[in-house]
């Protein structure tokens, strides 16, 4: 596998020699309304990739190779609690050959379940509603050995999607730990499929008999027809009770994914072994791992992105550290552990920017002269034609940050789920000296899609097609996007190949709306292809307004202007009424940033860490005038229209969360329950900027 894995990554992951394009396109495929089909250039117009090793064609078969690279190596690793110091220990592990095991034994006690429900033993969905913890993996490995699959459950979800979920899948086992078992309980009665409860983690707290929570717990838990086991019990049933593994087949299901959905209700992304096989392909390929690797899992498990990313490393005898679930106390979890690669959003990313740049080119004296002498430095050479390596820099400069941030061995960082700027992206490439890369995908193509080749230095693109994959572009001509356009062509993205979804799970409609005749998946997202066959995500479909003066306007595209371009903010949400003829905005400022900037404004030091004092620096009239002042200048700068400028803003700290319901757990934002929520705001914002100024509006 290893030598496979070296020549593959050989021809696919390097950038070609400097001015040779990195996706090309099949001769004679461009027709009207279409471009020509992109793909990878090791590729040409030969097959598709499916698989590294063809005789790795599941989930299941890449998991037993990653074991019979080592059984005793490093597997699945956490932190344990202690009570009585209210500290996190070390991290503890549990190698291959004991997940192996222990894998087997569950899975065999989940199909003595099915049974005693009556239900199928084979292709029946696995409820899993837990955040990131080791026994995660070891209920999705179980369900996968004996052909079943797991319907992940967002940890932040509230109770009607998850009982929608568990209908709609028409679930009968889910794996949840203690917080979430008094809601499934409090839900039986709307959720009749629901049988059986796997408890993940404790429910004993050591009291009494009689009064203890689970005690409680069972005797609630009878009263709803519902049976409540520990895992550890759900093991020693299928011990007791042992059968042949029932290994799945390359079209079997790996998984429904849920969607959040910015609207509506979740569809169900149906996806098999086929497209994880492919997916963890392209993380052989842009993600290099092996034996002595270590990732650190962190972004939510319910997520495809963390999904395929674990198991790359699964497939490859890599180890897997559990973060102890405090995002606040990651860097905690980064230092101990000491990942080899690193894998998150831009909203972490910009976090990391933020506080090295004012640690570093930020700060007086010696320090601050280094640090904007080996940026510089480093940027020159990126710019023209050169890498984010320096001999002398990275020694005096860049290996002490990754080491005080835990990452000096970290050889490979990727971003993806959103756009990053430019600007953050190169100030991190500098730092960190490693190969960087940003990326494109969906749930509906198992995570992946485009990503940047080793030796690629530029920003502001997401790279070539994988080699799993075919795109090409369709016209949008409400919205002004055209395959014909110049220099560039630009469109809707259509997607097909090996790691593309399926089907939505019980929506033949839904699945017909999105899936061609041809078999092209029609993303939402548009796109254009720079002069070397890279992808650039520009615009929504969807995402288009009409303002009173009849000019139609892309929020997205927008806010992404702002976004990248001023770091005093961390979230965006564009407005425009069609009675109304300009645009406003609702902003969230980063803490880092913006108390700098506002302490600057009003002549007096605010803390990053002072809420109160941010919140109030948000409002006041002379920090919104210059804000306003610099989106104006921005705006500029990016050749934004009169009317994509936004007029007026209103400011607060993260306005937009997942625990507010205006953020999908993946980050995207729910634009009519914004609206809905900022509705007042909105309306002040209007009614301010038609105020007439020295009698002008």
């Amino acid at each position: 596998m290893t030598d496979i894995l070296a020549a593959a990554r050989l021809k696919y992951c390097n950038a070609p020699p400097a001015g040779k394009p990195h996706g090309v396109t099949i001769p004679g495929s461009a027709r009207p309304g279409y471009s020509a089909i992109y793909r990878h250039y090791a590729l040409g117009d030969g097959p598709l990739v499916e698989t590294l090793d063809p005789r790795i064609t599941t989930q299941h078969e890449a998991f037993e190779s990653g074991c019979s690279i080592n059984p005793d190596a490093d597997c699945l690793g956490w932190r344990e609690y202690d009570r009585a110091t209210k500290t996190w220990g070390p991290f503890v592990w549990m190698s291959y050959g004991t997940v192996r095991q222990r894998r087997t034994n569950l899975g065999a006690g989940i199909v003595q379940l099915l049974r005693q429900a009556g239900l199928p033993t084979r292709q029946t969905g696995i409820g899993l509603w837990t955040p990131n913890i080791p026994n995660w993996q070891l209920v999705d490995l179980a369900a996968m050995a004996y052909s079943n699959f797991t319907v992940s459950i967002y940890d932040t979800l509230g109770p009607s999607t998850t009982e929608f979920i568990i209908n709609h899948g028409e679930i009968s086992i889910v794996a949840a730990t203690v917080s979430h078992i008094s809601t499934l309980l409090g839900l039986k009665e709307k959720m009749p499929s629901l049988k059986f409860i796997i408890a993940m983690d404790s429910i004993d707290d050591g009291e009494l008999p009689g009064n203890r929570k689970k005690d409680l717990l069972d005797a609630w838990a009878r009263e709803k027809g519902v049976e409540i086991l520990s895992i550890e019990e759900v093991e020693a049933l299928g011990q007791d009770n042992p059968i042949p593994l029932a290994p799945p087949t390359p079209d079997d299901i790996i998984t429904i994914n849920y969607t959040s959905g910015t609207s509506g209700v979740p569809k169900g992304v149906v996806l098999t072994h086929r497209n994880a096989i492919g997916a963890v392909t392209t993380s052989f390929i842009c993600a290099p791992q092996n034996s002595g690797h270590r990732l650190l899992s962190y972004m939510p498990l319910a997520h495809i992105y963390e999904r395929v990313s674990e198991q790359a490393a699964l497939a490859t005898g890599a180890a897997i550290g559990y973060f102890h679930g405090n995002i606040l106390e990651l860097g905690e979890d980064i230092k101990l552990l000491r990942p080899t690669g690193f894998c998150s959003v831009p909203r972490l990313y910009n976090r990391f920017y933020a506080g090295i740049k004012a640690a570093t080119v930020d700060a007086p004296g010696l320090k601050g002269n280094l640090s904007r002498r080996a940026v510089h430095a480093k940027l020159t050479s990126m710019k023209t034609g050169g890498n984010n390596k320096h001999m002398i820099y990275d020694r005096l400069w860049s290996n002490k940050i990754k080491a005080g941030l835990g990452f000096e061995n970290v050889g490979t960082m990727i971003t993806g789920s959103a756009p990053i700027s430019p600007e953050v992206l190169q100030f991190l490439r500098a730092v960190f000296a490693n190969d960087f890369f940003q990326g494109y995908g969906l749930t509906e193509s198992y995570a992946v899609g485009s990503v940047q080749l080793f030796g690629d230095y530029s920003a502001g693109n997401c790279g070539p097609i994988t080699p799993t994959l075919e795109f090409c572009l369709m016209d949008v001509p409400e919205m002004d996007y055209r395959s014909t356009d110049k220099p560039y062509p630009r469109g809707e993205i259509l997607l097909r190949g090996t790691t593309r979804f399926r089907e939505y799970y019980k929506s033949a409609e839904q699945t017909a709306g999105a899936i061609d005749s041809e078999g092209w998946f029609h993303t939402g997202d548009v796109g254009a292809f720079d002069e070397l066959g890279r992808l650039l995500i520009i615009d929504r479909v969807k995402n288009i307004l009409k303002l009173a003066q009849g000019e139609y306007v892309a929020p997205e595209k927008i806010e992404n202007v702002y976004l990248a371009n001023m770091n005093i903010f961390a979230q965006g949400y564009c407005h425009g009424d069609s009675h109304q003829s300009h645009l406003v905005g609702i902003f969230g400022v980063n803490p880092d940033t913006f108390a700098p900037y506002a302490s600057k404004i009003l002549g007096k030091n605010i803390l990053p860490t002072d809420i109160a004092a941010i919140r109030e620096a948000c409002q006041h009239k002379s920090v919104l005038t210059e804000v306003l002042t610099d989106m104006e200048k921005t705006a500029k700068k990016r050749k934004l229209t009169g009317f994509e400028r936004i007029r007026n803003v209103h400011l607060d700290i993260e306005p937009f969360s997942v625990d507010n319901d205006l953020l999908t757990p993946t980050l995207k934002l729910k634009r009519p329950q914004a609206a809905k929520k900022f509705r007042p705001h909105i309306d002040a914002l209007y009614a301010e900027s038609q105020k007439p100024v020295n009698g002008k509006l």
